[in-house]
């Protein structure tokens, strides 16, 4: 039996919240990478790229962060539709000349 594809539509399990991956980096500024890794059971590879993405943020940045990139999203949203409906208006007024 083989197992399913990410493209077949299995998402991939997610071990640790936002917040408990800032707490593991926090700990990895204090202790080597290679062991912090090897406690919480991921490689060193995947504390460097929590770094990457996360860098020097504490739990709290984290909710914070989150919060403002849902919000910015329905903003864009909202700016979205607009530009639609602004162009659909100017169609329309061109149309009655």
């Amino acid at each position: 039996m083989m197992a399913p594809r990410a493209s077949e539509g299995v998402m991939k399990k997610v071990r640790f919240t936002e917040e408990q991956m800032v707490k593991i980096l926090r700990e990895a500024d204090q202790a080597p990478v290679i062991e912090v890794a090897k406690k919480h059971g991921v490689s060193d590879a995947t504390i460097y790229a929590w770094r990457k993405r996360y860098g020097q943020l504490e739990p709290a940045d984290v909710k914070r962060l989150r919060h403002l990139e849902q919000e910015n999203a329905k903003l864009k949203k909202l700016v979205a539709e607009r530009d639609l409906e602004i162009d659909l208006m100017k169609e329309i007024a061109a149309k009655k000349w």
